[in-house]
């Protein structure tokens, strides 16, 4: 039976603004930057502390210890200077490495940090200060998703997040937008982690669809949820196919964004995710090793909620529809057979060589729907789809394939500012005819290169529409903490789709 409710969680630390400098400020832990001065730069050490270090350089000899400590002030690095009783409410200086201070290495540094001050009340720091144009929001979205911890113990969780993190030398009147931003993104990644990181003996397709409506509630969006019968009756093949075997039966959920001032030539962008709340593979059984992470195979469809969330906090000027297909992979007498042939919505014919090649079935009716009901300017599918991405690219990138240069552009531009990297793969048609059926339109499961023929697999859902494909597989799990990924599901992509759909034109040269 599955379990009704999670406890409690941990949530994120609190950010407050302030003009003081961090020693001036009651804080039981000050974080001061480390940077490695810049080439040309004039410095009397190797290392650069500050900005606010100067009188708790004198009276501690930070530099002294960073020496003796041999530090390198590279990203994340941190030293800590336990202070003596009799200083107050301050007990505690880290010395954090910010590096050459680009956007990566506030990120990085705002997540080691998180996990310095785990189980502290107050923390004061100067680190943003530095460059807070980018750094801020690096700074706070690595500090928010270094926190991040997943508990479902009977005792509870083994830590909670720092309290509140004031961000000195930061004058609130200037910055406040930029940190209400720059907390939207890091909320929006750790909610997108949650979702994929809850087990599978709560999460299960109508589970996804009730925390869909919430989601809708909170942000103003409309909802849709077509469940079995509705999507039967609409002609929903590859999503019923596939959720068939599953005692929790499957569930296709739209939400609509409109921005305020929406008018009829308000472009609109669909998101697809991938949402198989669980994967055995079917049939075509995974081992068991493989079937261990299979929770977070949802990831695109927690990406999309995600994103679907934030999109008016982050000022997305642009209509966003998010459609989520959601399904279970299970295993029953009523299982999806290698050789059956199912009917998308649409039309098109697949034929299902592999059982575990599901996550294509589900996203090409939620694609084609699209392209036949809502008509977008452009449309981006995320999932973690094949292992073959894992194999290409490891477990530090995302890969996509793209039809559409300038489309491509801006997801690369959106990844590199967000700190979610994504590798182009090639859209290459000469991989076409591994698609050939017999008996369908297509087979499911074409083989190698797997995430290529995948890839073409969807283009035939795209319906000619400028369409980006992100294939997550390969970083949909981090194997151990590093930087701001802690161990377990990521959540990767909803920074990245909220950094492209907050500009101020999304769809610029389309």
């Amino acid at each position: 039976m599955a379990v009704s409710t999670l406890p409690p969680q941990v949530t994120p630390p609190r950010f407050v603004l302030a003009t003081g400098g961090p020693d001036d400020l009651d804080a039981e832990v000050v974080a001061l930057p480390v940077a490695v001065p810049l080439v040309g730069a004039e410095a009397d050490s190797a290392l650069v502390i500050g900005p606010g270090a100067v009188a708790l350089d004198e009276r501690y000899d930070l530099l002294g210890i960073l020496e003796s400590e041999r530090a390198t002030g590279k990203a994340g690095e941190v030293v800590s200077v336990p202070l003596p009783e009799g200083q107050g409410t301050l007990k505690r200086i880290l010395l954090v490495g910010v590096g050459a201070q680009r956007r990566d290495d506030f990120r990085r540094a705002g997540a080691a940090l998180a996990r310095a001050t785990r189980d502290v009340a107050s923390v004061a720091t100067s680190i943003p200060a530095l460059e807070p144009d980018y750094g801020l929001e690096a700074f706070v979205v690595g500090a928010i998703l270094g926190s991040f911890n997943f508990n479902w113990r009977s005792t509870g969780p083994e830590w909670h997040a720092a309290g509140t993190i004031t961000l000195a030398d930061l004058s609130p009147g200037q910055y406040a937008a930029a940190l209400a931003r720059a907390e939207v993104l890091g909320h929006a990644g750790w909610r997108a982690r949650f979702l994929a990181t809850v087990p599978s003996n709560l999460k299960n397709p109508a589970w996804l669809a009730g925390q869909a409506r919430e989601v809708a509630d909170a942000a103003g969006l409309k909802v849709q949820v077509w469940d079995e019968e509705q999507l039967a009756a609409d002609g929903f093949g590859g999503i019923l196919a596939v959720g068939k075997a599953s005692a929790t039966p499957p569930r296709l959920i739209r939400l609509d964004y409109t921005p305020p001032r929406a008018g009829r030539k308000t472009p609109t962008v669909v998101l697809v995710g991938k949402g198989i709340t669980f994967d055995t593979g079917g049939l075509s059984i995974k081992p068991a090793e493989g079937m261990v992470t299979m929770k977070r195979d949802m990831t695109g469809g927690a990406v999309v909620l995600s994103t679907m969330a934030a999109l008016a906090d982050i000022g997305c000027p642009i209509k966003v529809v998010g459609l989520i297909a959601a399904a279970e992979n299970a295993i029953s007498g009523a299982a999806l057979r290698p050789g059956d042939v199912i009917r998308h919505y649409g039309g098109r014919t697949s034929e299902v060589t592999n059982t575990d090649a599901e996550g294509r079935l589900v996203l090409a009716d939620a694609m084609a729907y699209a392209v036949e009901k809502i008509k977008p300017d452009a449309l981006v599918d995320i999932a973690t789809l094949t292992g073959a991405m894992k194999v290409a690219l490891g477990q530090h990138l995302g890969g996509y394939f793209a039809n559409h240069d300038v489309l491509a552009g801006m997801l690369a531009e959106a990844a590199e500012v967000s700190g979610e990297p994504l590798w182009r793969m090639p859209l290459a048609a000469a991989y076409e005819d591994k698609l050939a059926s017999t008996v369908a339109d297509a087979d499911n499961a074409g083989g190698g290169p797997g995430a290529i023929t995948a890839a073409l697999f969807l283009q035939h859902f795209a319906g000619g529409l400028p369409w980006a494909h992100l294939d997550v597989a390969s970083i949909g799990d981090a194997p151990e903490e590093r930087w701001e990924w802690t161990q377990g599901p990521t959540g990767f992509g909803a920074r990245l789709l909220l950094t492209w759909l907050g500009q101020q034109d999304p769809l610029a040269g389309f």
